[in-house]
C-alpha cells in the first residue's frame, strides 16, 4: 500500500499596484501562482499572497 505525500508549496508575497491589478494578478496566475488572500498593508496599498506547489 502506498500513502500519497503532502504537497509541498512555495509562497511569495507581492505589493500590487493599484491602476494594474488583475493585470499582476493575471501574470502570477500564468507563472502557476495562486492568490491566498490580499491585504491592505499600512501605506495603503495592496500586498498579495500567493502559493503553487513546488516541482518536485
Amino acid at each position: 500500500m502506498t500513502q500519497n505525500s503532502p504537497t509541498a508549496w512555495e509562497y511569495q508575497v507581492a505589493p500590487i499596484p493599484l491602476h494594474n491589478e488583475a493585470l499582476m494578478l493575471n501574470n502570477f496566475g500564468q507563472d502557476g501562482w495562486e492568490l491566498v488572500a490580499i491585504h491592505t498593508n499600512a501605506q495603503g496599498g495592496l500586498v498579495a499572497f500567493l502559493k503553487r506547489a513546488k516541482a518536485a
